[in-house]
C-alpha cells in the first residue's frame, strides 16, 4: 500500500474526486460558477430521456462509433500485415504508416478543415477532375458526421497500427514454418495462424477504440463544432456546451453519467462476447 499510495493520491484526486462529485452534481441546479443550488433528485435524468436532442445526441453517438472502429482497426490490421513482411525498405513505410501519432488532434482536425474546404480542399478538386461535383463536407448533415469519422480514422490509425504490429511481430515465426511444411498458404496461415494469435490484441484495440469513439471531442470542436444542425452534436460535444457554454453543470453531470454507464455496458458486452473468441495461447 505504501508503494501504491502515490498512485492512489493522483487517482484520486484526478479521477474518483471529480466522478464522485459529478454525480452529486447531477442530482443538483449547479449555476455556471459551480453553485451548488436546489435538489432536483431525478430531474435532470428524466428531462434527458424526454429530451429529444439527447436522443438524437445518442443516435449520432452510436453512427460515429460505427463509422469509425471497424474502418480504423481494418485498415490498421492490414497496414500492419503488409509491414510485417520481410521486404526491402519496409522500415519507411512501418514509419510512413505510424505517422499520424505524431499528429496532435489539434494539426490533424486543421488538416482536414482545408482538405474538406468546398471550394479550395483537395477532395472537392478531385472529385472534380472525375466529373463528380463537390460535396460540402462539413456544412451538409448528410456528409458533416462521416466527415469527422474519416479524419477520427485516419489519426488513430498510427496507434492501432503499432500495437497491432508489435503483436504479429510477437507470434512464433516457428508456426509459420510448420505449416509451410504442410502445404499451408499465404491465406490459410493468414486465418488460421496470424488472426487467431492476434486476437488478444485485436480485442484491446477495439476495446479501446470504442472507448475514445465515445469520448472523441477535439476534432468535432475544431472541424464542425457540433452542427449543422446538431449532426455531430455527439454526446461528449453535448456535455460540452451544456456546462461551459450554458452553464448547466447539473444537467451536464447527468449526461456525463449516462455516458459513463452506457461505454460500461458496451465494454461489459464486448468482453462477455468477444473475449470467447480470443485465443490467448
Amino acid at each position: 500500500m505504501l508503494y501504491l499510495s502515490p498512485a492512489l493520491l493522483l487517482l484520486g484526486v484526478f479521477l474518483f474526486y471529480p466522478m464522485f462529485k459529478t454525480l452529486y452534481f447531477s442530482f443538483f441546479e449547479v449555476s455556471g460558477g459551480g453553485q451548488v443550488g436546489d435538489w432536483v433528485g431525478w430531474g435532470h435524468y428524466a428531462e434527458l430521456f424526454q429530451s429529444s436532442e439527447f436522443r438524437k445526441s445518442m443516435v449520432g453517438t452510436f453512427l460515429f462509433v460505427l463509422y469509425t472502429v471497424p474502418a480504423e482497426i481494418l485498415i490498421s490490421l492490414f497496414l500492419a500485415v503488409i509491414a510485417s513482411e520481410k521486404l526491402k525498405g519496409i522500415g519507411f513505410f512501418r514509419t510512413i504508416f505510424s505517422s499520424t501519432l505524431g499528429v496532435s488532434v489539434a494539426a490533424g482536425a486543421t488538416i482536414f478543415l482545408f482538405l474538406f474546404h468546398p471550394s479550395l480542399g483537395v477532395l472537392n478538386s478531385i472529385l472534380g477532375t472525375v466529373g463528380i461535383d463537390g460535396v460540402e463536407w462539413l456544412t451538409d448533415s448528410k456528409w458533416a458526421l462521416v466527415s469527422v469519422a474519416i479524419t477520427t480514422v485516419w489519426m488513430h490509425i498510427g496507434i492501432n497500427f503499432i500495437i497491432l504490429l508489435g503483436g504479429l511481430q510477437n507470434i512464433s515465426r516457428e508456426l509459420y514454418e510448420s505449416a509451410e511444411i504442410d502445404g499451408a498458404g499465404y491465406f490459410q496461415k493468414l486465418f488460421k495462424i496470424t488472426l487467431p494469435m492476434l486476437s488478444p490484441v485485436l480485442f484491446f484495440v477495439i476495446i479501446i477504440g470504442v472507448i475514445g469513439a465515445f469520448q472523441t471531442f477535439g476534432q468535432i470542436d475544431i472541424l464542425t463544432g457540433g452542427g449543422p444542425a446538431g449532426a455531430t452534436n455527439i454526446i461528449v460535444y453535448s456535455i460540452y456546451l451544456e456546462a461551459f457554454s450554458y452553464g448547466n453543470f447539473g444537467f451536464a453531470s447527468a449526461q456525463a453519467i449516462l455516458l459513463f454507464i452506457i461505454i460500461l455496458i458496451v465494454t461489459i458486452i464486448q468482453f462477455r462476447v468477444g473475449e470467447k473468441k480470443v485465443h490467448y495461447q
